[in-house]
């Protein structure tokens, strides 16, 4: 025998009840970002690596270390797309959306890729649903994002969630607060760990999302936050959007120390997290960022985004929804006859808009019943010698156990008063 080849590490298979499953999420999630007047955009899964560096930073630790990158057939470096915000954008200018749509609204879902450390919730194939809206620099249009933010999860019945925000203010801000952390760390940098202390010298912010206890009892001691370092009118900005939520009743708290861990986040940035998905508890995250449609090569504009994991929002739901077992009807017959029939019948039905199935490997009835019971059939047609004989189709209701013949010039439109109606 062969060896059996597998999935490779960090990649997983969605079978069909988890497939179903993520079709129901990503139409409810569909439904809700069309309510908020948001357009779907699809964009590559690769890219060229100059996209993700320029957008994300040098110094992440995406870039640093998680990109699946390499080099085509002609020597240009590809990566895998880790993220789809630098995607969107790209896409945005490439296409003169601008020019298209003026202010864009915009939602995607689909594989992100990142070369870390498998666990509970982090794959090195990954699922992301995510919107982007571009051209504002409006609070409120961070408050409506936050506010889709938690429709979106609502829509999932993924409750208890706790949505934290922060402001990281803008671009002068941002080193005044690189500047100020690393002034007030310099003389503690070795109760630091070794992540930290490497964070210290290429990315200090990143200082302030180290999970490490000791790190963050260390830094609360000497930094009281990002609020000290905003300017009046990154102050002003996010006072609005805090008023905008208390105004839609948007459940949230302030985090101090969140700063994500992309380099184009400005001004106000957000995070949802959940108790049930342990040390690794972001559902989603997102931000403003006005600095990356011109990082690009864009106009100036501002933006605000989020995106949340698949992974971990299913994880987090509060219920597994009872999913509909989808088949309306299987076929069951007995001899070549009865077998031709129902064959026939089985297409018409499908004709009909009613799903239906058949035998296609000469199973014996009772083998055909139990396919029709693991399939989740609401009814069954039998058709045996009986049946060809008197021109009708034995009906059996899989709930009731009731049996019926039904004439079998009539059969189409009982099945379409069952089904259709």
């Amino acid at each position: 025998m062969k060896e059996q080849l597998k999935a490779l590490r960090g990649t997983k298979d969605l079978l069909p009840k988890d497939a179903r499953l993520w079709t129901i999420l990503e139409e409810k999630a569909r439904a809700v970002f069309y309510h908020f007047g948001y357009s779907e955009v699809r964009t590559p899964v690769i890219e060229e690596s100059a996209l993700f560096v320029r957008s994300l930073g040098q110094g992440t630790d995406i870039v640093e270390k998680q990109m699946f990158t390499f080099l085509d057939r002609g020597e240009r470096s590809i990566t895998l797309r880790p993220e789809a915000t630098a995607s969107v954008v790209r896409a945005y200018l490439e296409n003169n959306l601008e020019n298209e749509m003026g202010f864009a609204k915009l939602f995607y879902m689909g594989p992100m890729f990142r070369a870390e450390r498998p666990q509970a919730g982090r794959m090195r194939q990954f699922h992301q649903i995510g919107v982007e809206a571009i051209g504002s620099y409006s609070p409120y249009l961070d408050a409506e994002v936050i506010a889709l933010l938690a429709s979106l999860l609502d829509s999932f019945n993924i409750r208890n969630y706790e949505i934290k925000i922060n402001s990281l203010g803008c671009v002068k801000d941002k080193e005044a607060l690189s500047n100020g952390l690393r002034q007030a760390l310099g003389s503690r940098i070795n109760n630091l760990c070794d992540d930290c202390k490497a964070r210290y010298e290429k990315n200090i912010l990143r200082v302030l999302d180290c999970k490490n206890d000791a790190c963050r009892s260390e830094i609360k001691k000497i930094f009281k936050g990002t609020g000290e370092y905003l300017c009046p009118d990154c102050r002003t900005h996010f006072e609005t959007v805090k008023k905008a939520l208390d105004g839609l009743k948007i459940n949230y708290n302030l985090e101090p120390y969140l700063v994500r861990g992309l380099d184009y986040y400005t001004k106000t940035t957000f995070e949802v997290v959940h108790k049930k998905l342990g040390a690794q508890d972001a559902i989603g995250a997102g931000g403003r960022y006005d600095n990356l449609v011109s990082d690009l090569g864009g106009q100036p504009k501002g933006a605000c985004g989020f995106a949340i994991g698949m992974e971990r929002s299913v994880m987090s739901l509060q219920d597994i929804p009872e999913l509909d077992g989808g088949l309306n009807i299987y076929i069951a017959t007995m001899g070549e006859e009865a077998y031709k029939l129902g064959f026939s019948l089985a297409m018409s039905l499908r004709g009909q808009g009613i799903s239906a199935e058949a035998d296609f490997e000469g199973k014996s009835l009772k083998a055909q019943m139990r396919s029709a019971d693991r399939l989740g059939a609401k009814y069954v047609a039998i058709i045996g010698e009986d049946e060809i004989k008197n021109h009708t189709i034995t009906l059996r209701n899989m709930s009731t156990k009731e049996q019926t013949a039904v004439p079998e010039r009539s059969f189409a439109s009982e099945m379409e008063r069952i089904f259709i109606k």
